[in-house]
């Protein structure tokens, strides 16, 4: 009888401990492989730096849209700006003018 109860109570406390040590095991590895793990904030941190530069080239680019608009939007309309649309969207050249493609 006694053998038995030492040996039951082995096999408890191991089956405790395996099992413990088991889910101690499974956490730490979703820890660190998982999809909110600490690899997957690498990849976060890279994703939010070139997000970052985006956001800071589609600043500028807005800016310069509000200094164009704030040149069209005063009282005395910018000429030149004005005969650019104009010839941007007449399609119209004048024959002296030298064209510079871009975009």
């Amino acid at each position: 009888m006694v053998v038995r109860r030492g040996l039951r109570s082995f096999f408890i406390t191991l089956a405790l401990y395996l099992v413990s040590s088991g889910a101690v095991g499974y956490f730490m590895f979703h820890a660190q492989h998982g999809s909110r793990g600490l690899e997957a904030r690498g990849g976060l941190q890279e994703s939010l730096r070139v997000m970052e530069d985006e956001l800071k080239e589609l600043t500028t680019e807005r800016k310069s849209w509000e200094q164009r608009l704030a040149l069209m939007r005063d009282e005395a309309v910018d000429r030149d700006l004005l005969e650019e649309r104009a010839r941007a969207s007449l399609g119209r050249v004048h024959r002296n003018d030298v064209i510079i493609m871009g975009r």
